[in-house]
């Protein structure tokens, strides 16, 4: 299952949004069980949705069905955090 903005474009980890006008980020997006204990707990308790971060207003929020918010508006995609720490050079 793909989670998808209002607009029909794919929502994506590290993604620039606003949230009912406020800036944000895409923190997490969960679409099922992953093996992952915080995306996990996510989806067993509130089912598949996204993890906005904004630290001056609301902190944090866990949408679910975020086809449905208009409010949820993509900015510009942003680059995820990577998924495995680089090898330093020796």
């Amino acid at each position: 299952m793909t989670l998808k903005y209002s607009s029909g474009e794919e929502i994506r980890l590290g993604d620039r949004v606003t949230y009912s006008g406020t800036e944000a980020t895409i923190e997490l997006v969960v679409e099922g069980p992953s093996g992952d204990p915080e995306k996990d707990w996510n989806f067993e308790n509130n089912g598949a949705g996204v993890m906005l971060a904004e630290p001056r207003v609301f902190g944090r929020v866990y949408l679910t069905a975020p086809h449905e918010r208009e409010d949820l508006v993509l900015v510009a995609r942003g680059s995820a955090p990577p998924t495995t720490t680089p090898e330093l050079p020796r």
